[in-house]
């Protein structure tokens, strides 16, 4: 899995192929708000606000995971679907900070939109660096 930081600032195709040439599956998480490159097995894209996903992750993302900070990221996360391909799983995500607040309305909200799933943060919950 590559993630943290933004890991599309750079090009990936060196990494992903010999990643690949030791048979391993090579996945992402990425606002995609740069240009894709690479060739991934799973591509996550998390888009942010600020500065919104190249066209080209809409189309290759296998899911889209939107983080719920507050009410209004609901309508974010709808814009952000209505931009990808077809065959993505779709993610409501709590930020961490808000997850007390924020968990309850998500919850709510995949009932009433089941298109959406609930993402949580395993790791954090079981204090898993």
């Amino acid at each position: 899995m590559v993630t943290g930081g933004e890991p599309l600032t750079w090009d990936m195709t060196v990494l992903t192929n010999k990643l690949k040439e030791q048979n391993l599956r090579v996945h992402i998480e990425t606002s995609g708000a740069y240009p894709v490159t690479g060739s991934w097995d799973w591509f996550c894209l998390s888009p942010k606000k600020t500065k919104l996903p190249v066209e080209d992750a809409y189309k290759i993302a296998h899911e889209l995971k939107v983080i719920i900070h507050n009410k209004h990221d609901f309508q974010f996360a709808e814009e952000q679907a209505a931009k990808i391909n077809d065959n993505a799983i779709l993610f409501l995500q709590p930020e961490w900070s808000k997850k007390e607040e924020m968990t309850p309305l998500i919850v709510d909200y995949v009932m009433n939109n089941p298109k959406w799933r609930v993402s949580l943060q395993t790791h954090k919950y079981l204090n898993i660096p």
